[in-house]
């Protein structure tokens, strides 16, 4: 069994996606702005586990995006080689990270926004 899909809320599809694909630099799968779709996948694994952008249109589904973000949870963690590399890549950006590259029991971490509602773990083992 595999992930084949996993998804994200955010609060603006559009806004998401042009992060996703433009700063992050995920690469499209399936774009779809009239029905507010929008798929993304790592360029290192096009085939692999895609990244469904979705709406957070539901009452359910903004508060518990809320409720994650205020706690400073992240909703996800994007696996990296090389942490610091990536870090200085996303800051020429503009990308506001919350957690500087940090050591931990697990390898390095750091979080950053999404500008989309959401916190995003990087993670170097």
């Amino acid at each position: 069994m595999k992930i084949r899909l996993t998804s994200i809320y955010v609060e603006d599809t559009f806004k998401a996606f042009t992060f996703y694909t433009e700063v992050l630099g995920f690469m499209q799968r399936y774009y779809l702005p009239d029905g507010y779709l929008a798929i993304v996948a790592s360029p290192e694994e096009p085939n692999g586990t895609g990244l469904l952008l979705e709406p957070n249109s539901n009452p359910i589904a903004s508060t518990y995006q809320k409720a994650l973000y205020d706690a400073n949870i992240a909703v996800i963690i994007f696996s990296v080689n090389n942490i610091e590399e990536e870090y200085e890549r996303l800051k020429s950006k503009g990308v506001v990270f919350t957690k500087e590259p940090t050591n931990t029991d697990w390898g390095i971490e750091a979080v950053f926004d999404d500008t989309c509602g959401n916190l995003i773990q990087l993670l170097q083992l």
